[in-house]
């Protein structure tokens, strides 16, 4: 049986819309084997226990790119990281998938194939490429080949995420997105994320704060949340480093320093008050990436 282990991951970090992401230390956990016959999926919803299923669909268009004809499939699902809300999930399933497929299939594929593949089946690799790689990475698409590239940040960071318990789609969130913007946006948002590299690198974390600033997606996208603009003004309040929505949200990641003792339990007992509930986990970034 292969196990694989695959880390959460937070996109865009503000103005980085679609080629920055961050690992983080939730994992989902897949446990998959080639059986004589037939699908079995366990550790799921029921409606996802079929070949829709998203783990099975990477894992089938993975064998169609190698040339490997499977027999039947078994899947066990360990789920930790909450589904659609913008963590990551279903990067995690597809990369997953490959990485199942490809090794029972003898590993034919290089990690670039890898993440190539899974970047065609999630439609991007702002999310795949760190949970494959670990550690924060910047990704672009070229044509039809992935690039990508590691960020070292250094000690001293944390993160904090503010998960709500009501889901968004990626669809629903990508479409409240304007068709097109202002060249002020998107130099506004060129200038941002240059400088929230540069700040990482450089552990200059008083930068981040305006670095997380962005005129592309999270004003748009923060419409759709209830509370949205009043709990980023309370993370600030609260002196966090910085604050963003977490891929297309609806959860609210915020950077903390590493010996901030009290953002926690102030943010938590101020989302109490709120009238949906909103779950608040301490996390780190993973630098290690898949676990096989």
């Amino acid at each position: 049986m292969i196990s694989v282990k695959i880390p959460a991951t937070t996109a865009n970090v503000g103005p980085g819309f679609d080629c920055l992401g961050i690992a983080l230390d939730i994992y989902n956990n897949f446990f998959v084997e080639e059986i004589e016959d037939g699908l079995v999926i366990e550790g799921c919803d029921d409606e996802y226990c079929n070949e829709d299923n998203l783990i099975y669909k990477s894992m089938k268009k993975c064998f169609q790119r190698i040339g490997y004809k499977h027999k039947g499939i078994r899947i066990k699902i360990e789920n930790d990281i909450p589904i659609s809300r913008g963590l990551g999930s279903s990067a995690s399933c597809v990369l997953g998938g490959v990485i199942a497929a490809n090794k029972i299939a003898g590993n034919k594929l290089s990690k670039d194939e890898i993440l190539k593949i899974s970047s065609e089946i999630e439609g991007h690799p702002d999310n795949v490429a760190p949970a494959l790689l670990g550690g924060m990475v910047t990704s672009i698409k070229e044509g039809d080949d992935i690039y990508c590239s590691k960020i070292n940040i250094p000690k001293g960071l944390k993160f904090c995420a503010l998960i709500p318990d009501f889901k968004l789609s990626t669809e629903k969130s990508r479409a409240v997105l304007p068709s097109e913007i202002p060249y002020k946006d998107g130099v506004f948002n060129v200038g941002r994320v240059s400088l929230m590299v540069s700040a990482l690198i450089n552990g200059q974390f008083d930068l981040i704060k305006l670095a997380c600033k962005d005129s592309l997606h999270q004003k748009y996208r923060g419409s759709l949340i209830k509370d949205y603009d009043n709990i980023i003004k309370k993370c600030k309040d609260l002196d966090s480093i910085g604050v963003f929505l977490s891929g297309a949200g609806p959860t609210i990641m915020v950077m903390l320093k590493e010996n901030d003792i009290n953002f926690y339990n102030k943010i938590q007992k101020y989302t109490s008050t709120l009238d949906n509930k909103w779950s608040i986990k301490e996390l780190n970034i993973d630098n290690k990436g898949i676990d096989v």
